[in-house]
Formats: C-alpha cells, structure tokens, sequence
C-alpha cells in the first residue's frame, strides 16, 4: 500500500473498531429487524472508505485467506490480525463501558456446538470467498476498476446474519468472536476461541474453492475458464443461494427476502464473469432459448445438473443445521394452485428477462448487474411470496421437495413448480428476441437499426 505502514494499520483498526462496536450496539439496543443491515452497511461504508489505504480486510479470516491465496505476505497476514484482534477488544471493552451491558457470544438456545460450526465455517467461508473473487482476483478484483467489491462483500452479512445468526449469533470474523468474549469475560470466556477456530476453517475452505473457480490467479498460461470450474462455480452459488433461503425460512427471520437477495448478489458479483452466475436452470433455459451462442446445449445441461446439485446440497445441509425441520413448496394459505402458476411464471418471467438485458447483451451493465438482477428476487419474494413462496428457481423448489423428504413429504410438487418457471424461461426468452433486434442484426442491418434508435 502506498499510505505507509502506520496508516494501513491503522485503518485496519478503525475499519475493525467500528465493525465490532457495530455489532455490540446492535445487539444491546438495536432493533432485531435491522441489525444486519446495520452491520452490513458499516463493513461496506468502511470498507469503501479504507479499501484503498490497507484492503479493508477488518478480519483476521479474510487477512488468512487472502494470505492462503497469495493475496496478501504472511507478514503482513500476522500483523494485521493482530491489529484487528486488538481493535475488536477495544470496540467490547467500548461499547461495554458506553452501555454498562455486555453479552455472551455461543450458540443460540436449542443448538449445540456442531450446528454452530457449520454457521460459521459456512458463512465466514462465503464472506472470504466474496473477498477474493470481488477484491482480489485478476479478472474481478478491484484493480479491474469494479466498484461493486464493498458493496458485494457487506452484503454476505446480510445474507448470513438473517439466515445463520439465529443458530450462532452470526460473527464470520474471529475480532467479533474475540472482542465479544473479551468483553464479557466475567460472564465466561470460551466460546470467543472456539468459533476463531470454526472461521479459520471457513478461510482455509474458501482459499481452496478460490483455487478451484480462478484458476488464472495461480497459472498465467490460463486463460479461459474450463467447464469443470464453471460447474464449480454454478454449484456453489446455488448452494448458498438455497441454504439462505432455507435457514431464513426455518429460523423465522423478519428479513427473509432481502436475506436471500443478498445472498444472490454476492456471488454473481463474485461468480458472473467466471460462470456467467445463473445459478438458476430457468435462468439457463432462458439464455439457451435466447440463441446468439451465449451457451450451449451440452454446457446448459451440464449447468442445470451442477445448479440442481447445488440446491438438493444446500436442501440437506439446512435440515442438518435445523434439527431435521423442513417446509413444504404450494400454495400459500387462502390461495390454490392457479394464483401459483401465475405468480411463479410472471416472476419467473422477469427474473429471466431482466437477466437477458443486464447481463447477456452485447454492451452489459458493468456494475450494477448483480444489484439488478437480485432486485428481481426482492419484488418477486415480497410481492408472491405468500401466494407460492416465491421460488422463481427450479433449483430452489427441487432442494426444498428434495429436503421435504426426509421428513416424509412429497417430492412432485417441486416438478409443477419447475414446469411453472420454465415456462416462465420461456416467454423471456421469445419477449427478448423481439425488443432486443439488435442482438440478432448483422453488419449494416445493426447499424440502421442502433442510428434508428440514436434517432
């Protein structure tokens, strides 16, 4: 960094500081609507203001994954997370002293150690995964000139803070654990050292998976990503995807939504230019339909497989972290099967479309792509959730059919409902082709038609 050694440091232990006393206050006196949110809006505002100055890492798990990944010295890796473990102390003992109150971090009432751990590894792992892919990496990092990296990595804590934090308390950040059990050590300290050790984890699991998905980060004679770290990729962001939307569900979030559209977000910010980040066979279907050569038809099953995995995954792992509950797809209460058809296939519908027009065309939005498209999620969850449950995602309906099972539920109601989105793929597609006849003009008849449009 260009600043000097003090302030590098010294960033990293004002972005860490503000972060935990973030969280303290949050906790103690904040509303249990928007905590998350709060937190997530203090990571990203610190992180744009100092990701400049030290990387804004304000973690001692992205600092180790950055570190595993050949993003950051090992000198460097040791001194700043001993700057942010100290700015996490400082911050419990703070808002410890401002409130004269204090709280334990351990898992939440009817959950145990393992349930704990795999919030944790779980989502510190996509917060350091997000890290690299959309600050550190040579196709998607910051030095591409991308200005969505603070806004994709803030927004991992509202996908996990509403989806695990019920589970865990949702720390993600050994200088949160830390600094917590610091500050109200005589309440007992032990579960600060114990969740380092879960986050460490999540680290190490996603410097691998970094590995995997950019493989050009560590071998100059790559240049194009392979099918297999497309598939990789795929699966991935639909496992996060479903595991949100399960965990949000199961543990009665009051976000639920926006929770999921984050999740969303993320990881097409972190996967679009690696995938193209469907993560939805609809979204696929959509795309192969459209024509113009963007997918193939060998690749888009490939895709649809990697995506159905991924959800069927992420299905199994919420009713492992939930004490094997699940919930069934239909229809919502007061409403029939005609009321789903039409909610799932109209947004459906946009979901795909607005994919097509920010994502597949010829001149893409180079920034907000991923807002965009995960916006779509927002209106559709908000506005149909309680006529179908707002699906809008095959992957999505057939790990929650495929969890259901487990606990003796039928399997068939995710097939209506896949039926239902690609019909929805369908007229994207076909609505695609004819507002966008520029996609499909060649030579003088794309000129005619851009100058009639300038026109």
């Amino acid at each position: 960094m260009s600043e000097g050694p003090v302030a590098v440091y010294l960033a990293e232990f004002v972005g860490t500081f503000l972060l935990v006393f973030t969280v303290g206050c949050n906790v103690l006196t904040g509303s249990p609507v928007w905590a998350a949110t709060s937190i997530a809006c203090v990571l990203m505002v610190s992180i744009y203001a100092l990701g400049g100055v030290s990387g804004a890492n304000f973690n001692p798990a992205v600092s180790l994954a950055l570190g595993l990944s050949n993003k950051l010295e090992w000198k460097e890796v040791g001194i700043y997370c001993c700057v942010q473990v100290l700015a996490g102390v400082a911050a419990g003992l703070s808002y410890g002293a401002m409130l004269n109150d204090v709280f334990n971090l351990e898992p939440a009432k009817g959950f145990g150690w393992w349930e704990a751990a795999l919030a944790e590894v779980l989502y510190t792992c996509m917060l350091c995964f997000v890290v690299l892919n959309c600050a550190a990496a040579k196709k998607n990092g910051c030095d591409t000139g991308n200005q969505f990296y603070g806004l994709a990595i803030g927004f991992v804590i509202i996908a996990g803070g509403y989806g695990a934090g019920h589970i865990s308390g949702g720390a993600f950040n050994p200088a949160v654990a830390l600094g917590i059990d610091v500050s109200s050590a005589f309440l007992g300290f032990f579960w600060g050292p114990v969740y380092c050790v879960y986050e460490i984890i999540g680290a190490c699991l996603a410097a691998g998976l970094f590995r995997v998905v950019r493989p050009d980060d560590f071998d100059e004679t790559v240049t194009e990503y392979s099918l297999a770290a497309k598939l990789v990729s795929e699966f991935i962001g639909t496992f996060y995807l479903v595991l949100t939307v399960g965990l949000n569900v199961l543990g009665g979030s009051p976000a639920p939504v926006f929770s999921i559209a984050a999740a969303l977000m993320c990881m097409i910010y972190s996967l679009g230019n690696c995938s193209g980040a469907h993560f939805n066979p609809a979204v696929t279907v959509a795309i192969l339909l459209s024509g113009r050569g963007c997918i193939g038809p060998l690749e888009a099953v490939a895709y649809m497989v990697a995506q159905i995995l991924g959800g069927v995954a992420a299905g199994f792992t919420y009713v492992l972290m939930e004490h094997g509950k699940s919930f069934p797809l239909g229809p919502g209460k007061g409403h029939n099967w005609v009321g789903v058809s039409i909610a799932e296939i109209v947004y459906t519908f946009v979901l795909c479309f607005v994919v097509l027009n920010v994502a597949t065309i010829k001149t893409p939005l180079s920034q907000y792509f991923g807002l965009a498209i995960a916006s779509c999620v927002t209106a559709g969850g908000y506005a149909i959730g309680g006529i179908s449950g707002g699906s809008l995602n095959p992957a999505v309906s057939i790990g929650i059919s495929s969890s259901m099972t487990l606990n003796g539920g039928m399997f068939y109601k995710c097939l209506i409902y896949t039926a239902l989105e690609m019909v929805g793929a369908g007229l994207a597609a076909g609505c695609f082709m004819v507002v966008r006849p520029s996609e499909y003009a060649k030579g003088e008849e794309r000129r005619a038609l851009r100058e009639k449009v300038t026109v």
